[in-house]
């Protein structure tokens, strides 16, 4: 074998990752690569290029102290003039590197930090930063920050523990898991516990190479599944796929509706119900990991993937993961709670760098992915983007201290797709790089063979290894995977291969759980003179090319990456194929045909001729005019969308349509299947249009969910997961968009809390459609508000409740954001809802905290809120429950949750600004 000198070994290395990732189509930076191709060793220790398991090595290991410091400079930094940050020498690495961050960066998360000193935290320093010149154009962020080549010690997290308490925090498992809605909290520990001992006992005479095999990816392409970890020894390897809403990829699988769909319900029992059968539709299939739930917030109305997720309030997106995750794993397939974190919008998502500050982040953006740790989720998918100047997927703030740290999660974190850049992510918190190689089909790794030399070599200790494979390994215990877990049985690469494909039918009896959420989240935005439901019209016509089939059916386009006929998903990666699609014109016809009065159905699906429209609407009983806004992931254009909107309009004329058919017919109803909200403001007040319908992503049964609202078999109780805005600019945040080559776009959250509804009411802006909103085909009323504290037995945490209720924050300690004490219900809110309408429907009863004034927080804050079903003229009573969790907020000086001196007040009602009910919180 060619034996390289040492700095020789490294150019050969440096001019090797070059070639393979010029191909790629968002390039990393020249400092990404210094710090990863490059490994501290004795002087002796030098090596080639070489391949192992099919992957090729591009990182020599070299000693750091042969490299004189000013050439290290000119291979860490883009520029010859990046500025440096000088540390001193008493401070301890993760002082550093949290002295760094808030030196230079004003709204960085560390800048109020103190490390947990018992992770592996304590093992990241700051590097030296790139400068990119900045006169004009999209704002460029100036700081980048990477690992820098050191030796570093491991030490395994302490895990918390607490006491289960029957009624209140039952030790369980994923199997068996709470019901939809409960007060009482999983105790996984156990669970957890046993799992880690069995993964600790499997890998205990593994090699290092075996170890570091389960944390590698075998490539793009290199399995049946989207991501492969391959069999090691006895263990069998693991399959890993998409998507959020269905098994992508394969056939006789289910088009689920979308996460915001599901959202849009605000049911619990449906969130649940829906993950559930996801889950056994993966399993069906021989997946190990089912790669969602998404939970990013939709602080950008325009964002491309925010129909994946559960809308744009924290709480809302936690309630819905916390259920979906529990449905999921209580089938025995490992979800995987994603994009973690910041991953807000779909342009230059590789090369953005999310800025935000400890408090928006811990109150906001990491609330989701707290609730899906609670709900005992397996595996955490870190993002594309950066945070705070250093990729999310190599972040020691927001993996090690935060995820792991601050949050007790025991499982493992997996890359996103090509969003792994050094093998010394793995001293930052990344357990499992995914796909496993640099780019796709590069050949290349930087775990694998790289990540085994830096062991060797003694950059990365071993512990940190055993680490990682026991964390991977715990996950497929904790499923109960190693008992007669079914095959692979497709191939998302070859569907069509008779010999790696077995068309395996896994649907079952999904689709009544599919037509039931997409009818519960059909929001009514309007409906003048009970137009709605429709009453054994004789005449109806279908208007718009949303309203049928797409001319090349519902898998012509691939990752659904085109408009054409009614929208029922987005497009991208979180898609699966449609085993068929019923259209809003088959339903209705369908429907209709079982009126006794004989219906007439008419249709005209041509969005541009607006005469042949608006003929087509003369003398019709009702004219439904259907219409759409889609959007997805960036690496599908759509129309010139490059996965986010361009803007907020409806797509294909619809404006212009709706106004020519509402034009002709006086009682035009719109409806609407759109990824997010969109500016209704052409057509919304006039008065022809007599109902609008926002039925949002409903998946395969999309007709028959629609025609169950319109013909009043349901009784729509939908509620807008957004806002829905007058104006764009009303939202206070929009896509930074720009950027070329190299350059790191900076997105600076300025916004802070005030996201979506909340910058709405911050700043006193009337919304078209306030966050939490919709009508009913009935009515109801409020009343007997009762209010108490929930008294407790528990001795152990008494004090932590007495000093919390001084104002003192809650202690920085492994798991301390997670603990029992914080979340077990504090306080009960009661009431009564009575139907005071003609016929039953389901309310859906919202609670919002006001925080005191000086607490700095939004005016409102959704904590609770439940779903009751009332029959005509019957009251219903109703409890929510509020945690000290809840009645905090985050201090970020302190790091702990802390109840803000004064009082706090709430309000129940049914939406965020439709109050019914008002009280005080006795704590």
């Amino acid at each position: 074998m060619l034996v390289l000198n040492q700095r020789l070994s490294a150019l050969c290395a440096l001019l090797a990752l070059a070639v393979s990732t010029d191909a790629q189509s968002s390039a990393l930076s020249s400092s990404d690569a210094a710090s990863s191709v490059l490994s501290s060793a004795s002087p002796s220790f030098s090596s080639a290029l070489s391949s192992i398991s099919a992957v090729t090595t591009v990182a020599s290991s070299v000693s750091a102290s042969t490299i004189p410091s000013t050439a290290s400079s000119a291979v860490s930094s883009q520029s010859s003039a990046s500025p440096s940050i000088s540390i001193p020498s008493s401070a301890s690495p993760s002082e550093s590197l949290t002295s760094a961050l808030s030196s230079t960066l004003s709204s960085a998360s560390a800048s109020a930090t103190s490390p947990i000193s018992s992770s592996a935290a304590a093992s990241i320093t700051s590097a030296s930063a790139s400068t990119f010149a900045t006169d004009t154009g999209p704002p460029l962020e100036s700081t980048h920050y990477t690992i820098p080549i050191s030796s570093y010690p491991f030490s395994s997290f302490p895990v918390p523990s607490a006491s289960p308490i029957p009624g209140v925090f039952p030790s369980t498992s994923p199997q068996s898991p709470p019901p939809p809605g409960s007060s009482l909290i999983p105790d996984f520990g156990p669970a957890w516990a046993r799992a880690h001992s069995r993964a600790r006992k499997h890998i205990s005479g593994w090699s290092l190479e075996q170890k570091v095999a389960v944390a590698t990816g075998v490539g793009w392409m290199g399995g049946r599944c989207v991501g492969n970890i391959p069999p090691v020894a006895d263990f069998p390897g693991l399959c890993l796929e998409d998507s959020p809403l269905g098994v992508r990829f394969t056939d006789f699988v289910s088009a689920f509706p979308a996460g915001v769909t599901t959202a849009a319900t605000w049911k619990r029992s449906l969130l649940r119900a829906r993950g559930q059968a996801m889950g056994a539709e993966f399993k069906g299939k021989g997946v190990h990991v089912a790669l969602g739930p998404m939970m990013n917030l939709g602080r950008i109305a325009q964002g491309g993937r925010n129909w994946e997720g559960f809308g744009a309030d924290p709480y809302l997106a936690g309630e819905a993961a916390y259920e979906t995750i529990l449905g999921m794993q209580q089938a025995g397939v490992q979800a995987c709670a994603k994009h973690y974190i910041n991953n807000e919008q779909e342009h230059f998502r590789t090369q953005e760098s999310s800025n935000v500050d400890d408090r928006t982040e811990h109150e906001l953006y990491l609330h989701p992915f707290l609730r899906s740790v609670q709900a005992g989720v397996a595996s955490v998918m870190c993002s594309y983007n950066l945070v705070n100047g250093t990729y999310a997927c190599e972040n020691d703030r927001t993996l090690n201290q935060l995820l792991k740290g601050e949050n007790g999660f025991q499982g493992y974190v997996m890359s996103d797709w090509q969003a792994h850049h050094s093998t010394l992510a793995a001293v930052g918190g990344l357990d499992m790089s995914m796909p496993g190689d640099i780019t796709f089909n590069s050949g290349t790794t930087w775990f694998g063979a790289n990540l085994t030399a830096f062991v060797q070599n003694g950059t990365i200790a071993e512990s940190r290894v055993d680490d990682m494979a026991e964390r991977i390994l715990a996950g497929w215990y904790l499923l109960e995977q190693d008992k007669g877990y079914p095959d692979v049985s497709f191939n998302a690469f070859e569907m069509n291969d008779p010999a790696t494909n077995e068309h395996v039918n896994v649907q079952d009896d999904h689709y009544k759980v599919i037509r039931e959420i997409g009818a519960a989240g059909t929001v009514l935005l309007k409906n003048v003179n009970n137009a709605l439901p429709l009453k054994m019209p004789r005449s109806i016509a279908l208007i718009g090319n949303d309203a049928g089939p797409g001319s090349r059916g519902p898998n012509g386009y691939s990752d659904r990456g085109g408009d054409d006929g009614t929208l029922a998903m987005g497009w991208g990666s979180g898609t699966a194929q449609f085993p068929y699609l019923v259209t809003p014109l088959e339903a209705v016809q369908a429907r209709a045909r079982a009126d006794s009065s004989g219906a007439q159905v008419s249709w005209f699906l041509n969005n541009w001729d607006l005469a042949g429209a608006a003929a087509a609407a003369v003398d019709q009983d009702v004219a439904l005019v259907f219409v759409n806004a889609d959007s997805g992931e960036g690496y599908i254009t759509v129309d010139g969308n490059e996965g986010d909107r361009k803007n907020l309009t409806l797509w294909e004329n619809a404006d212009a349509l709706i106004e020519a058919v509402a034009g002709a017919n006086r009682n035009t109803v719109v409806v609407a299947h759109s990824v997010g909200p969109a500016i209704v403001e052409g057509w919304i007040e006039n008065p022809n249009v007599t109902a609008v319908l926002w039925a949002s992503l409903p998946g395969q049964e999309s007709g028959n969910s629609l025609v169950d609202v319109l013909y009043g078999h349901v009784s729509p109780s939908g509620r807008l997961p957004y806002t829905i805005a007058k104006r764009p600019e009303d939202y206070g945040t929009a896509l930074v968009t720009g950027g070329t080559g190299d350059e790191i776009l900076r997105i600076d959250y300025t916004e802070g809390l005030n996201v979506d509804y909340r910058h709405f009411d911050a700043n006193n802006i009337v919304p078209r459609f306030e966050f939490g909103f919709g009508l009913s085909y009935t009515t109801f009323s409020y009343s007997s508000l009762r209010v108490r504290a929930i008294p407790q037995a528990d001795p152990t945490s008494a004090a932590l409740e007495a000093a919390w209720a001084a104002g003192t924050p809650s202690p920085a300690v492994e798991g301390g954001s997670a603990a029992l004490w914080l979340h077990r219900p504090a306080v009960e809110v009661s009431f009564a809802v009575e139907n005071t309408g003609p016929v039953a429907g389901t309310e859906i009863a919202q609670l919002y905290v006001h925080f005191p004034a000086r607490a700095g927080e939004p005016p409102s804050v959704l904590r609770a809120f439940a779903d009751v079903h009332v029959p005509a003229g019957a009251r219903a009573a109703l409890t929510l429950a509020l945690s000290r969790y809840d009645l905090s907020v985050w201090d970020a000086a302190r790091q702990g949750w802390r109840r803000p001196a004064g009082e706090i007040a709430f309000s129940v009602g049914t939406s965020s600004r439709d109050f019914r009910l008002k009280g005080t919180v006795p704590l």
